[in-house]
C-alpha cells in the first residue's frame, strides 16, 4: 500500500524514519542539563527532495524525550539561538506559574543568546509535550516541540511502550517549510492546514508478536489539524486522556485528537502472523497508515488491562457550590460577529482583519487585560462554553486539568484541552489549586494568534 500526499509527497517508508525519530538522551555533562532551541536540518521526504530546514530543540524534530520517574525534579536550562525569541510550555504539566513559559504573563520571552532555566517536580505520571509558547503558531509549525513523559512507580505490564508523534506539515515543492503564516484564510477559518502528514513511533519496533502488548501514547503535536486515528489489528482500552488516568479504562472507536490532545492506550495484537498491525489516519482522500508493525511470532494472550494508577489530581465529586462564568467564542468566517473590543478599542470587523484578528471571547479580540475571571485558591469554578461559531476549536487550560460537566450531571474524564465542534455548548469544571496568571485560549495556534485567548488570576 503507497499513500501519498496532495502535493505527490510518497508517505510510506517515511513516517518512522530514523533520521525523525532519533530522540537523544539529554546531555548529562553539564550540571544543569541543556536544551537548545536552534536551526537544523531533518530528512523529511525522500531522498530526492532536500532536507527540510527546522527549528528544533537540540536541532531535532521532536526534540529530545525527557522522560523521568514520577516525583523527580526537572531541570533544562534553554539556550536560545534562534534568530528570535523563544520560551518552552510544559503542556499539560502542572507546574508554578512562574515555569509554565508564557512570555508577558509568567515570564519574558528569551531572547537570541539568552537563556532560561525551568525546574519544576511533576506532581503526576502521564504523557506530556513540551513546545514554544512565543509566536507559537510558526514556532511550533517550524518543529519546536518534544515529548516528556513522567513513568508511573509501577508502570502497567506491557511488552512495548510506544509514543506516536503526529504532525502536520506545509511543505514546498522543494521540501522546505512554507512561510505563509500570516495567510488570513488559515487563521479565519480551519487554520494553518498542511500538506503532509507523518508519524514519528520512538523507539521504532518494525516487528511485533501476536498478543503482545503495546502501550501507546498518541501526542497530536499539529498546529492547527485534528487527526483522525483508528486501529487495525490492534484490540484494547484507552487508559488515559492528556496525561490523566482514567479510574475505568473505556474501548476506543475512531480517535479525534485536537491539537495538542493526547491518548494513552494499552492494546493487544490481534493481527495474523504475516499481517500488519496499523495505527491509521483518516483524511479526505483516504484512510492511510501512519505506524506499521509486522507480525511474527506468537506471545500467550494477557488478561484484562487494568487502569493506570491514579495520579493525585482533585476529582469533582459536586459543582453545587461552583461559581458559573460564561464564554462566548464569536468569530471568524462565516461568523456573526460584527465588531469587537481590541486593547480597549471598539473595532469592526473589517478593522480586526486588518490587525490580524478575527475571533472573540465574550466580544473581545486578543488577550484582555482583565482576566476572564479571578479566583480564590480552593475554589471550584464552572466554565460555560458555547461555540457561536463555524469552525471547532480545541480549548486548553494552563496550570491545571478539568472535568466536563455532563447532561447527566457526571464528569467526565480530566482533561487539560477540549476539543468543541461548531455551534457546541459544553461546560468545564475545576479546582483552582495553583496561584498565578494561567492562560486559557484555543490550540489552533492559528486561532489564538489571531484573538483566541484570554487568562485567569488565581490568588
Amino acid at each position: 500500500m503507497t499513500e501519498h500526499t496532495p502535493n505527490g509527497f510518497t508517505r510510506r517508508g517515511f513516517l518512522t524514519s530514523s533520521a525523525m525519530a532519533a530522540l537523544l538522551p539529554v546531555g548529562a555533562n553539564a550540571s544543569v542539563p541543556t536544551l537548545t532551541a536552534r536551526l537544523g536540518q531533518i530528512r523529511l521526504l525522500p531522498d530526492e527532495y532536500p532536507e527540510t530546514p527546522i527549528w528544533g530543540f537540540d536541532g531535532q524534530v521532536p526534540g529530545p524525550l525527557i522522560r523521568l520517574p514520577q516525583g523527580q525534579r526537572m531541570t533544562r536550562k534553554l539556550l536560545n539561538q534562534l534568530p528570535t525569541p523563544t520560551s518552552v510550555h510544559w503542556h499539560g504539566v502542572r507546574v508554578p506559574n512562574v515555569m509554565d513559559g508564557v512570555p508577558g504573563m509568567t515570564q519574558d520571552a528569551v531572547q537570541t543568546g539568552g537563556d532560561f532555566t525551568y525546574t519544576f517536580t511533576p506532581p503526576d505520571a502521564g504523557t506530556f509535550w513540551y513546545h514554544s509558547h512565543h509566536q507559537s503558531s510558526e514556532q511550533v509549525a517550524r518543529g519546536l516541540y518534544g515529548v516528556l513523559i513522567v513513568d508511573e512507580t509501577e508502570p502497567p505490564d506491557v511488552d512495548h511502550d510506544l509514543t506516536v508523534v503526529l504532525d502536520d506539515w506545509r511543505l514546498t515543492q522543494e521540501g522546505a517549510i512554507s512561510d505563509d503564516f500570516d495567510r488570513p484564510h488559515d487563521w479565519t477559518h480551519a487554520g494553518r492546514l498542511g500538506n503532509f502528514i507523518h508519524a514519528v513511533t520512538s523507539p521504532q519496533v518494525t516487528s511485533v508478536a501476536r498478543n503482545a502488548r503495546l502501550r501507546l501514547r498518541l501526542i497530536n503535536v499539529a498546529t492547527d489539524r485534528i487527526m483522525e486515528i483508528s486501529l487495525i489489528g490492534l484490540e484494547g482500552k484507552i487508559v488515559a486522556f492528556d496525561g490523566m488516568p482514567l479510574l475505568k479504562p473505556q474501548k476506543p472507536e475512531r480517535l479525534f485528537l485536537g491539537p495538542a490532545q493526547r491518548v494513552d492506550l494499552i492494546v493487544d495484537v490481534t493481527a495474523d502472523e504475516g499481517e500488519d498491525a496499523l495505527i491509521a489516519s483518516h483524511e479526505r482522500d483516504g484512510v492511510f497508515a501512519i505506524a506499521e508493525f509486522s507480525v511474527s511470532g506468537s506471545n500467550t494472550r494477557r488478561g484484562i488491562i487494568p487502569a493506570l494508577p491514579d495520579n493525585p489530581h482533585h476529582r469533582l465529586a459536586s459543582v453545587t457550590d461552583a461559581r458559573k462564568v460564561p464564554l462566548r467564542m464569536e468569530g471568524g468566517a462565516m461568523g456573526g460577529l460584527r465588531d469587537a473590543t481590541f486593547k480597549g478599542q471598539h473595532l469592526s470587523i473589517q478593522e480586526m482583519v486588518q490587525l490580524g484578528q478575527a475571533w472573540a471571547f465574550n466580544g473581545v479580540v486578543g488577550m484582555p487585560d482583565d482576566p476572564l475571571l479571578s479566583a480564590s485558591t480552593g475554589e471550584t469554578l464552572m466554565i460555560e462554553m458555547v461555540n457561536d461559531t463555524a469552525f471547532a476549536h480545541a480549548m486548553h487550560l494552563h496550570g491545571q486539568h478539568f472535568q466536563e460537566v455532563l447532561d447527566d450531571g457526571s464528569f467526565g474524564p480530566l482533561r487539560d484541552t477540549l476539543l468543541m465542534a461548531r455551534a457546541e455548548t459544553r461546560t468545564i469544571a475545576f479546582r483552582a489549586d495553583t496561584p498565578g496568571k494561567w492562560l486559557l485560549h484555543c490550540h489552533m495556534l492559528s486561532h489564538a494568534a489571531a484573538g483566541m485567548r484570554t487568562w485567569l488570576h488565581v490568588t
